[in-house]
């Protein structure tokens, strides 16, 4: 993601979620630059969680290699932030996706890891809040598939809507 991509996608991000963020829970997957690593540097990770936090967001971070300090190291920065200990309340480390995603409003993929394809959507979907969302920041996802569980599903350069699949695949609205 270059910083045009990462900017909007934020913004994107806000704007579906009625234009606010301010005490909303995202369950953010994926930290690292790429996958298979725990570099976080020029990770797009770290500039579109800066922005959602700036707004206020809550967020509940997995990455499968990042550790923790780096996590809050990178986000509580004097680079990052002005207020760091107010973003240390706002961002929770987990090392359970599954748990990561319990009240949340939304599931925000940060990084392409494999096994975020094979999760159990349904399952994560039933301790979310709702309306659900899933923002796609990779395209790793089978958006039809999570559409088809209930997600309201966004994705870096394609706009998924519920309606639109509804209405190609001939049923009622």
């Amino acid at each position: 993601m270059n910083e045009y991509q990462r900017t909007r996608f934020a913004k994107r991000i806000i704007g579906c979620l009625f234009n606010t963020v301010t005490d909303k829970t995202l369950a953010v997957f994926g930290f690292a630059f790429k996958k298979n690593t725990g570099d976080t540097r020029e990770s797009p990770a770290r500039f579109v969680c800066s922005h959602l936090l700036e707004e206020g967001a809550r967020l509940n971070i997995y990455d499968p290699k990042v550790e923790r300090q780096q996590i809050e190291s990178d986000l509580t920065s004097t680079r990052a932030t002005n207020d760091p200990e107010r973003i240390e309340k706002l961002i929770h480390i987990y090392t359970d996706p599954y748990q990561a995603v319990i009240d949340a409003h939304a599931i925000v993929i940060l990084t392409e890891w494999d096994e975020f394809k094979t999760y159990d959507y349904k399952k994560m979907l039933s301790v979310m809040k709702k309306p659900a969302f899933l923002f796609d920041g990779r395209k790793i996802i089978d958006h039809q598939a999570v559409m088809n569980l209930g997600y309201h599903t966004e994705t870096i350069g394609k706009r998924f809507t519920r309606n639109t699949l509804l209405r190609s695949s001939g049923g009622d609205l």
